[in-house]
């Protein structure tokens, strides 16, 4: 049975539930590969031995399920209409040991939910999430108000990023809003796709220097996936890299990730509990 607490925080004004053993992996930009790195994350953790949700929070351009080489019967879009209670719609992946949430491609609308709509969508997942140790959001690209929302829910969002100019800068507008919001102390920096550990600390320093010097912020960084050829291979095959090349070298890198994921998981559990 996993240990899940569940703790109120402000945001923007407003009290919300955070879900302690719930993170969130969000881009300003699409194409850094967050996609591929949640579902990794998700594997990871599962292998450590512990029960996973990955929940495919883009609403609208959902992608979680082709990665995967899934077509699920039932998705989020179920939900959303109403037809469907949020535990209704999990379903299985069998090769990897965890569960999904498949969202629905090419629903642009569903990126526009009434906050009504969505506040009783985050308070479903809130109380699926007490079934896992862990649930993996994989957040829509950008900084929306669903994708807030769903970032300020949970205890971490890991901020993919790579070295590219344009998504160091949405990076930095993901956190900017974010602080507007109330919600910097739980961003931490992932760099993606990185030459080198040289370049990846480069691309790091880049994005914390600007951080510290326009908004007094210093995001901490969780670790750097360097750049690997078996992990287009892995998305082309339709097959999660740790199944595929357990031994790449990027699928170690996200694997040291979710080492650290899990303390931090578990020193958010301890803190909630002790009140």
């Amino acid at each position: 049975m996993s240990i899940t607490t569940k703790s109120k925080e402000q945001t923007g004004g407003g009290a919300f539930r955070k879900g302690t053993n719930m993170i969130a992996v969000g881009s300003g930009k699409g194409g850094v590969g967050k996609t591929w790195f949640s579902i990794t994350l998700a594997h990871a953790l599962t292998k450590m031995g512990k029960k996973v949700l990955l929940f495919d929070g883009d609403l609208g351009l959902a992608n979680v399920d082709v990665q995967l080489g899934l077509m699920p019967k039932r998705d989020l879009n179920d939900v959303i209409r109403g037809r469907l209670s949020l535990d209704k719609v999990i379903q299985p992946y069998e090769e990897g040991g965890f569960d999904i949430i498949a969202g629905r491609s090419g629903q642009a609308s569903l990126s526009a939910l009434p906050s009504q709509r969505l506040a009783l969508l985050r308070d479903q997942l809130l109380e699926v999430a007490e079934q896992y140790d862990v649930v993996i959001t994989d957040l829509g690209a950008g900084v929306d108000r669903t994708v807030r929302m769903l970032s300020a829910t949970s205890t971490r969002t890991l901020l993919i990023t790579t070295d590219e100019p344009t998504s160091l800068t949405d990076a930095y507008a993901f956190i900017k809003l974010g602080n507007a919001a109330g919600m910097s102390k739980n961003v931490s920096i992932v760099v993606n796709m990185a030459s080198s550990i040289t370049d990846g600390e480069k691309t790091y320093k880049t994005l914390l220097k600007a951080c510290e010097n326009f908004l007094r912020l210093k995001p901490p960084l969780a670790g750097m996936v360097r750049n690997d050829p078996k992990v287009k291979d892995c998305i082309r095959a339709q097959t999660p890299i740790l199944i595929r090349s357990p031994n790449a070298q990027a699928a170690g890198e996200v694997e040291e990730i979710a080492e650290d994921i899990w303390q931090v998981i578990r020193t958010a559990q301890k803190k909630a509990a002790a009140g």
